[in-house]
């Protein structure tokens, strides 16, 4: 877009949460060579912090002294040139400020989680605002016009139904232990790839992130973008057809599977053609969603994604590695903090286990494990059965929020945050020790008969059965091969090992954990928080 008018960055309303003690970045679009002066002001009407800055190649930002945690304050942007107008936002916080990024599960609306009904009917939280960045995907006049009405929300607006789930508990339980109001920005769209939240000049420079936008230019070479608009426009009209008739035969025949659903319908055409208007296209998102708020002040991310990308999942480390480096440049903070969740257990009716969501995990966890300051939340338990979207969502959201608590605000202690992970395996005879981190209090075993049960079934379904010596522990040999392993938890000096031994083991080299998409989790540190799942090698 381009324009010779002065205007405010939509980000930027009434309402809206400043980031505490960082400099505050205000920017927004004009004509080149007018003044812009912007006064940031407290509830008395006292100039806390001026700056100005001209406008250059149709934008401008101006950047305001950091301030302390306080409500009640005002916003007064100037632009003196060709035309002298000005604009003044009220009621502005200044407190913490997250982005919510990823795809579906930190999409999935309170008004639809479990915890949802409840919440939604308690007393005023004015501590928790939200801001939603314009849902579109492809720039034209709509758009543009869309964006205009975008703006933060408090807890009295009829908008806080379609809050993140996540972001909203996350930013909850942080307002309430940090005593501080918490903005939210939510930069999230269902089933998308983390290709589509990274920029195309920086993935066309690393050869493996170069592929996701050559793929997609092969899949529409020869179509022109108007062609390409044509088919997707034709398409989302197709797929809200079916939605409306699927919901016609959901209220005839509750309880009604996809499956059912589909003989009766035919296929849903989601996610529809590939096209220069879809949602799903790499680039396309760091476009449309995060780029239109950047580089607004914030204190971190907290982000729930991956499930789209578990087609490729050894891919992924590298993926989200870059994608975290990606932000942190425009953002210009190499530190810039990622609080996100490792994926829960997750598998369909019919689906074979590919193993791929272990991938998925493993990469997680190397994340964590690599890159600074980016931080996990480890839910492998919290998965729902034949159900990528687990409803309850505040559980995760608080953990998310110990983790922040613990690694970005150092205000909570590791053993309280974090969930044990594997440190080591030893080899010993006809056994093989493992040694966790933080399982310095020992570790608790939890059977859990339902999901087993669950596990059971989806075997059954592709005529697998689960023999009685299932265990979630594996060994296995030089050979390679995987037996399950019976397990004893260590003791005394031994409190954070667990011993495997398999009678069709000789002598075991290697281990996992819970290596399946779904299924048991049945390890918990003494703080309730799961043992991640993980193998010792992956050669195998």
């Amino acid at each position: 877009m381009t324009t010779d008018s002065f205007l405010l960055a939509a980000v930027f309303s009434n309402h809206c949460v400043l980031q505490r003690d960082k400099v505050i970045c205000i920017f927004g679009y004009g004509k080149n060579g007018s003044l812009i002066t912007v006064s940031l002001k407290n509830k008395r009407n006292t100039v806390l912090s001026k700056n100005a800055a001209s406008v250059k190649d149709g934008r401008w930002e101006v950047y305001l002294e950091p301030q302390e945690a306080q409500t009640g304050c005002s916003l007064l942007v100037e632009c003196s040139g060709s035309e002298n107008v000005s604009k003044e936002l009220t009621d502005i916080c200044i407190g913490e400020v997250w982005i919510a990024g990823g795809q579906s599960n930190m999409e999935f609306e309170l008004q639809n989680c479990a915890e949802g009904p409840i919440e939604l009917v308690r007393e005023k939280h004015s501590e928790v605002r939200f801001y939603y960045t314009n849902k579109i995907a492809w720039k034209d006049e709509a758009f543009y016009e869309a964006e205009k009405n975008t703006c933060w929300q408090t807890w009295e607006s009829e908008g806080k139904r379609a809050w993140s789930a996540v972001g909203y508990f996350f930013a909850k339980k942080l307002a309430l232990e940090l005593g501080v109001t918490v903005g939210v920005i939510g930069c999230n769209w269902g089933g998308t790839s983390a290709s589509c939240w990274m920029d195309k000049k920086y993935m066309s420079c690393h050869p493996e992130l170069n592929t996701y936008l050559q793929e997609f230019e092969e899949e529409t070479k020869g179509k022109s973008e108007e062609q390409q608009c044509k088919e997707y426009e034709q398409y989302e009209i197709d797929f809200n057809k079916w939605q409306e008739k699927y919901s016609e035969e959901l209220r005839k025949t509750p309880g009604l599977t996809w499956e059912q659903a589909e003989k009766i319908l035919g296929k849903n055409p989601y996610p529809g053609p590939k096209s220069c208007k879809s949602p799903m296209r790499p680039s396309g998102l760091y476009d449309t969603m995060l780029k239109r708020i950047m580089p607004y002040t914030i204190k971190g991310v907290i982000w729930y994604q991956g499930e789209s990308d578990t087609h490729k999942p050894k891919s992924y480390f590298n993926l989200f590695a870059n994608l975290i480096e990606n932000w942190r440049n425009d953002w210009k903070d190499p530190l810039l903090p990622f609080v996100f969740v490792q994926l829960p257990g997750n598998r369909y009716k019919y689906d074979q286990d590919h193993k791929d969501w272990c991938i998925l995990r493993e990469c997680q966890e190397k994340t964590a494990n690599q890159i600074n300051n980016a931080f996990i939340t480890r839910a492998a338990e919290l998965g729902d059965f034949s159900d990528i979207h687990p409803k309850a969502k505040k559980e995760v959201a608080e953990r998310m929020t110990k983790v922040a608590l613990c690694h970005v605000y150092k205000l909570l202690e590791e053993e309280k945050a974090d969930g044990p992970s594997f440190l080591s395996a030893i080899p010993d005879g006809n056994q093989i020790k493992l040694y966790f981190n933080n399982a310095q209090d020992g570790l608790v075993y939890k059977e859990d008969k339902q999901v087993f049960k669950n596990y059971k079934e989806l075997e059954s379904l592709i005529n697998q059965e689960v023999p009685a010596d299932f265990s979630p522990f594996e060994v296995a040999g030089k050979d390679g091969i995987y037996h399950y392993a019976q397990f004893e938890l260590g003791q005394g000096k031994e409190k954070n090992c667990v011993k495997l031994k398999s009678p069709l083991v000789e002598e075991p080299v290697s281990a996992r954990y819970a290596w399946y998409n779904y299924g048991p989790v049945v390890i918990f540190g003494k703080n309730g928080l799961p043992l991640a799942t993980f193998r010792t090698s992956i050669t195998d």
